[in-house]
């Protein structure tokens, strides 16, 4: 006998079955068949999850013939591709929601806190990023004892901004200025001392 002969090349030996294979799995789901079925198949379309359960040979035939497209038109097979390019996910054409459902979407979504309670004191990421922060109280300024005076002079306490004070220098001139009192020069002693506060201070940075 030769062992090239194309009269044996086709000869297949049938295992012995395996008694714990028939255990373990469930009937080939092929009729007339009572072979173990060790492996699934997709049952179709709207029914997924589902297994056929056949032998290895009747799990090939079935494979060969399976067509999860069958009775479907060539329309809904067109359909149905497409949205697999978003994985059946839903999706809206750009522009056509109204501009109070977006302007309403954009509020909604600038309300939310995005930052998941992160830090940024030195902005590396922009300003607006993270949580707002208290702005730190800028330190008083010590006065000397000429700049205590001259806020003195000008019936201030000190911690004034510069509009304040220029506004107080104004209001003093005008009240102590002879022009305001008659031509009266009784008050010309202080006003000289509110012009020389307003000027120290003013030369010193205040105002």
């Amino acid at each position: 006998m030769k062992l090239d002969s194309k009269l044996f090349d086709r000869i297949r030996i049938r295992p012995a079955e395996d008694p714990v294979l028939k255990e373990t799995n469930p009937p080939c789901g092929w009729a007339g068949c009572d072979r173990p079925g060790t492996h699934k198949a997709p049952k179709g379309r709207n029914r997924e999850g589902q297994y056929h359960h056949f032998c290895i040979d009747h799990v090939k035939l079935y494979n060969k013939s399976y067509n999860y497209f069958s009775g479907m038109g060539d329309d809904d097979i067109a359909a149905y591709q497409k949205d697999s390019l978003t994985g059946h996910r839903p999706t809206w054409t750009m522009g056509v929601n109204s501009a109070g459902e977006q302007r309403e979407r954009v509020k909604t979504h600038a309300a939310r806190d995005w930052t998941g309670g992160i830090r940024d004191p030195f902005d590396m990421f922009g300003p607006g990023y993270g949580p707002k922060q208290a702005e730190p109280e800028k330190p008083q300024r010590h006065l000397k004892t000429l700049e205590r005076k001259s806020f003195d002079t000008l019936e201030l306490e000190g911690s004034e901004a510069a509009a304040d004070i220029k506004a107080r220098y104004k209001m003093l001139v005008k009240l102590y200025h002879p022009d305001a009192n008659g031509g009266d020069r009784g008050s010309e002693d202080r006003l000289r001392e509110i012009i020389q506060a307003y000027n120290y201070l003013k030369a010193a940075g205040f105002c």
